[in-house]
């Protein structure tokens, strides 16, 4: 089922309302807690709430999260690099749409 279908569209809106908590993400992503912290120390995630115990993160943190997790898994890279690429990637769509 695509976005455009109604369900699609319905999922799409429903992810963007999610709250998941540290542990759910790590889940959702299948990462370890400690490279998302490290995620979150880098920039990659920005979370709402001041401590990991309190951090809720929304839809686009998950999108953003299981990049991440690919980058990491896929090319072997630490934080530091997977906020790098992922950067670059998000310039790159800037530049695209902008044509």
């Amino acid at each position: 089922m695509s976005d455009a279908e109604p369900g699609g569209l319905r999922g799409a809106i429903v992810e963007e309302e999610l709250r998941l908590t540290l542990v759910e993400l790590c889940r959702a992503c299948d990462a370890r807690e400690e490279e998302v912290t490290a995620w979150v120390l880098e920039g990659v995630l920005d979370p709402e709430g001041d401590e990991p115990r309190g951090w809720r993160f929304g839809g686009p943190s998950l999108r953003r999260a299981r990049r991440a997790a690919r980058l990491s898994r896929d090319l072997g890279i630490d934080a530091a690099a997977v906020a790098l690429v992922l950067d670059l990637m998000d310039e790159i769509d800037r530049l695209k749409a902008r044509r």
